[in-house]
């Protein structure tokens, strides 16, 4: 397994968050340098966050979210939240007010936006000087009306705090390649095989092997929609050949990679 790279909070750059909405309907754009953090805090407006290139994690009482395009992740009003990113992470928040909320989830998780989210989203960053003209208010408005219509999906990727069972994790993101089994794993985090397998079951609520499987398809997503070759992304994400890689991405996500990209 290697050298350890869990991180601790003197690697970390802390970010600001918003503590003050202009506006019914808002939108900021960032670009967020790699190893950064957005401390924990919480607010009464909603918050839907969607990552342009990178992914950023959205950590919500031991649970993180994350943000795959062409997918955002929603927290509702009140919501005590902190968000890390591991790599650079070009992001815009769309901000709602609290009485603007009423047709959006209750729940935090990922909303299946439609490629028109996406469109304005891109639209709207392009035309930064704007902000207060009636066209670009109209279409903070139709952002919100599809976000009424996205389906939920609750945690993807699953975090956890357990010291032992965190420094695996955290290594699995920075070496999504490794091939160790769950015993190798158990062995240099002076664990057993069945220890490990308990403690993911408790803290996870599935194997290590599904939450390697969906680091992948994580990792995979965001890989695809910085236009990296599929023969490139298979060998970064450990595989032999761009078939075993397809295959695994087909059978987790419904789709080959090229149709997702094309998606």
């Amino acid at each position: 397994m290697g050298k350890n790279r869990s991180y601790d909070q003197s690697q970390l750059q802390q970010l600001p968050t918003t503590n003050q909405l202009v506006a019914p309907l808002h939108i900021t754009f960032r670009d967020a340098p790699a190893l950064s953090l957005y401390p924990i805090h919480g607010h009464a407006w909603g918050e839907f966050i969607y990552a342009f290139n990178g992914v950023m994690e959205i950590n919500i009482e031991q649970h993180n979210y994350l943000t795959p395009p062409p997918y955002g992740i929603w927290l509702p009003p009140h919501l005590k939240h902190s968000g890390f990113n591991r790599t650079c992470v070009s992001s815009v928040t769309f901000y709602v007010h609290e009485s603007l909320c009423t047709r959006l989830p209750q729940h935090a998780g990922t909303l299946l936006t439609s490629p028109l989210v996406n469109a304005i989203l891109i639209h709207l960053k392009r035309d930064l000087e704007s902000t207060n003209e009636p066209e670009y208010l109209r279409l903070l408005q139709v952002l919100l009306d599809q976000l009424h219509t996205a389906p939920l999906i609750r945690s993807y990727l699953p975090h956890s705090n357990h010291e032992r069972l965190k420094k695996i994790l955290d290594y699995l993101h920075q070496y999504p390649a490794d091939q160790s089994s769950l015993a190798q794993l158990a062995f240099l985090n002076n664990m057993t095989e069945r220890t490990l397998a308990r403690y993911c079951q408790k803290e996870l609520g599935m194997s290590l092997h599904e939450w390697r499987q969906r680091l992948k398809v994580i990792k995979a997503i965001s890989m695809l929609n910085e236009g990296r070759k599929i023969e490139s992304i298979a060998l970064d994400l450990g595989y032999a050949n761009a078939s075993a890689f397809i295959n695994m991405f087909k059978r987790w996500m419904h789709m080959t990679p090229d149709q997702f990209r094309k998606h």
